[in-house]
Formats: C-alpha cells, sequence, structure tokens
C-alpha cells in the first residue's frame, strides 16, 4: 500500500492530507487567524494569591495573566497538610504552567502545573510516575502487553515520569512504543532546558504548528513520501526530523510542481465533496 503527506501552506491557512493508494483519507487544517494556546507551557510568576477563592493569577507574558485554581496544582507542591493556597504559593514565586483552557473575552488563560507532553501515541507526564489508558483501549490483555513494554522502557533507559496510552498506540510493537517515548523524553528535556535559561514570564514550549505535528503524528517507516509547497515549512519539517525522527528525513520532499500540490490524486475535489 503506497501512502503519502502532502503539506499545503498558504497565508491564511495550512493544510496537511494522508493519502492512501491514491485515495485521501484524513486533511488536517489550521488557520493563522486562529491558533489556539492550550497545551503551551510559560515560566510563569505569581502575581496575586487569592485564598478566598483558593486560586491565583498567574503572569505568562501574555496580556492577561492566568488563572490557577488549587485542584489544578501537582500534588506534589501540596505538602501533607495544606489546604490553603496561601500556603502553597506566594507572590513573585516561578512556576511552570501549561495553559488548560484559552483567554476569552476579559479572562485570562486557564492554567495547570500538572505537565504533560501528547505524541500521536503517548502523553507523556514528566510529574507522575504511573501508566493509564484510553477508555478505548478495552482488552486487557492489551493494556497489560503495553504496559509491560512501556514499564520495560522505562527502566532500560532510566526514565522517570508518567504516561497515558491514547488510542492509536493499540497493537504497537515494542520498538515503536520505545520510540515514541524516547522522542516525548527528548521534547520535555529540551523544556526544561529552556526553562532553566528563560526570564520569567515567558513561553518554553507550545505545541508544534501543523506541518510539524502532522509529521510527529503520522510518519511511519512504510511511509512513502512527505511534500511540502512551501520553502519554509520545508525546512521546518528538516529541522525537526534531524533532530527527533531523521529517518524522516529521507522521506521529505520540497514540491515545486506546477500543478497544486493538492490536485495531486485529486485531493482539492475530495474536500470540496465532503
Amino acid at each position: 500500500m503506497s501512502e503519502e503527506i502532502l503539506i499545503n501552506v498558504t497565508p491564511r491557512e495550512t493544510r496537511a492530507a494522508l493519502v492512501q493508494n491514491g485515495i485521501l483519507q484524513e486533511v488536517y487544517i489550521e488557520r493563522e487567524s486562529y491558533r489556539g494556546l492550550v497545551g503551551n507551557i510559560y515560566k510563569g510568576r505569581v502575581n496575586r494569591v487569592l485564598p478566598g477563592m483558593e486560586a491565583a493569577f498567574v503572569d505568562i507574558g501574555l496580556e492577561r495573566a492566568g488563572f490557577l485554581h488549587l485542584s489544578n496544582l501537582h500534588e506534589s507542591r501540596q505538602a501533607e497538610g495544606q489546604a490553603s493556597i496561601s500556603e502553597i504559593l506566594r507572590v513573585g514565586q516561578v512556576l511552570l504552567v501549561q495553559i488548560i483552557k484559552d483567554p476569552m473575552g476579559s479572562k485570562g488563560a486557564r492554567l495547570t502545573t500538572c505537565l504533560s507532553i501528547p505524541s500521536r501515541y503517548l502523553v507523556y507526564m514528566p510529574l507522575e510516575s504511573h501508566i493509564a489508558f484510553s477508555q478505548r483501549i478495552e482488552d486487557e490483555s492489551e493494556k497489560q502487553r503495553i504496559q509491560g513494554c512501556l514499564e520495560q522502557i522505562m527502566q532500560v533507559d532510566q526514565m522517570k515520569g508518567g504516561v497515558i496510552v491514547r488510542t492509536a498506540a493499540e497493537g504497537l510493537t515494542y520498538e515503536e512504543l520505545h520510540t515514541d517515548l524516547k522522542f516525548l523524553q527528548k521534547i520535555w528535556e529540551e523544556i526544561t532546558l529552556s526553562a532553566e535559561n528563560a526570564a520569567p514570564e515567558s513561553n518554553v514550549y507550545e505545541d508544534l504548528p501543523l506541518p510539524v505535528r502532522v509529521i510527529r503524528d503520522l510518519f511511519h517507516s512504510g511511509l512513502d513520501k512527505i511534500r511540502v509547497d512551501s520553502n519554509a515549512a520545508y525546512r521546518e519539517v528538516m529541522r525537526f526530523s534531524e533532530k527527533f525522527i531523521p529517518e524522516a528525513m529521507l522521506k521529505v520532499e520540497h514540491y515545486t510542481g506546477d500543478r497544486p500540490i493538492f490536485d495531486i490524486y485529486s485531493v482539492e475535489d475530495e474536500i470540496k465533496r465532503a
């Protein structure tokens, strides 16, 4: 079975298509006018603590301070017997936070200190220590098999942290799980290094732009080709692949053909029909 990824970049939006045997299977669209902030990680600084609301406002470099509720504080920050947020946080304190809800109207972003980094198959939680599963994976023997693989990988590679196994991971081999977890570990190492060197109220990680995200989520060894019609996006994909998925570099091609890239395999017609 032949399989290709086509990536089309315009000033207004970026689109990616997964094509199998010449037939469109999946399409992804990201518009420049609105790119959400959910998943971004910031080095924040507490500017107000509100004991009555059991919450704090945290400056993260956006127009409005983010809102961090006690229920979204990781348990490692909650010493035994500390039930009030005023006993845990103080004004001026610096901490890593992640956006779980975009700013809306006059409200700032909703924040958490329970950090997580997703890939196609797994969600890595650097501050946790357990393995959890998507509810859609119902086969108990498959859960036990995957858990055994992950525990072995983490022991051999001396990895710390917890993992959520996503539905797409069902049936993966040990090697495929290992590759995905190593990728997430590299991302976390980049985040911690960036956070060490960053000033407070700055972004230290944001979810990948669409061209890179589809490589992260859809690339596998059986993929035949990745065609990108933007030189800037092509370079971005190559930089990412070189750092995290070197085997993908051989499949990436800067498409410069006369026909629009989405006219290949009639992808544009299929999108309009859908």
